[in-house]
Order: structure tokens, then C-alpha cells, then sequence
């Protein structure tokens, strides 16, 4: 009988002194960059910042994030699911491959034009990333501009 008192008072101390409930915080995305650039894709590089103050940890996934270069979607983030660590900061690498010639279009060949005289382009994450732990889920808004200069 004392066992069984001592299993269930440790199984309620246990559930009750974790903290699941609070989603992790989104502190925001630094460091966009153009890693590499030539003639035919431009490979751009992000990390979205987390805090999470939850004793357990959780998944994300990033497949409703879109990049856009002045102004038109040219891909979508697609990834595996990341594994959340409890109680820790963590970043999560973005990385997307755009084809040049997905940039052009009949709309924007003046600004892409302008864009690669002044090799400088307008790059705008911009979408969901969701957050699972158990039975709870959470979902944060990102969008993120920023100007970055391009070598070609």
C-alpha cells in the first residue's frame, strides 16, 4: 500500500512541476544572408531564434514559410521537423535555393533589372512555422524584410 502512495504522489509531483503548456518564444530571424549567388540560383540562409522555457521539448516545422525577392514569391522553406530542446535558446537554420529565372516575370523585369545593376535585392520571409508538444500546439507569424547585396 505505501508503494503505491509514494508511486502516485511521485507520478502527480512529477506532471504537475512541468511545464508544457507555454509555447516557446519567437525572438525573430537574424543573420539573412545570400550564401551563394552565380547565374543561375541565389541560396539564401536565415535563423529563426526560439526561447523555450518548457521543462519538455516539442517539435517545428516551417512548410507554410514563403521567400519573396522584390515583391514576388520565389520558394517555399521546406524541411524536416525539428526537435525542440527544453529549457534553451535554439536557432533553426532556413536555407532556400531560388532559381534565377524563377525571379524573373513580366511584372518585375524593371525591378529585378534595377535589382542587379545596384546588386542589392529586397528578401522577405514570410509565413508560419508551428510548434507541437503532446496534444498542444502553437503557431508563429513571420515576416521579415531585409535588403541584401548579391554578388553574381
Amino acid at each position: 500500500m505505501f508503494k503505491r502512495i509514494l508511486f502516485i504522489s511521485l507520478f502527480f509531483t512529477l506532471v504537475f512541476n512541468c511545464t508544457v503548456t507555454e509555447e516557446p518564444e519567437f525572438i525573430g530571424l537574424e543573420n539573412i544572408k545570400v550564401v551563394n549567388s552565380n547565374i543561375q540560383s541565389i541560396t539564401l540562409s536565415a535563423d529563426a531564434l526560439f526561447m523555450n522555457p518548457n521543462d519538455v521539448g516539442g517539435t517545428l516545422k516551417t512548410d507554410d514559410l514563403k521567400v519573396f525577392i522584390n515583391d514576388t514569391e520565389v520558394a517555399k522553406v521546406v524541411s524536416d521537423e525539428f526537435n525542440v530542446p527544453s529549457k534553451k535558446n535554439f536557432t533553426i537554420p532556413l536555407i532556400v535555393a531560388v532559381a534565377t529565372d524563377s525571379i524573373i516575370d513580366k511584372k518585375s523585369l524593371g525591378g529585378l533589372l534595377g535589382s542587379l545593376i545596384s546588386q542589392r535585392l529586397k528578401v522577405q520571409y514570410k509565413g508560419d512555422i508551428k510548434y507541437k508538444v503532446f496534444g498542444y500546439s502553437s503557431t508563429y507569424t513571420i515576416d521579415e524584410t531585409q535588403e541584401l547585396k548579391i554578388k553574381l
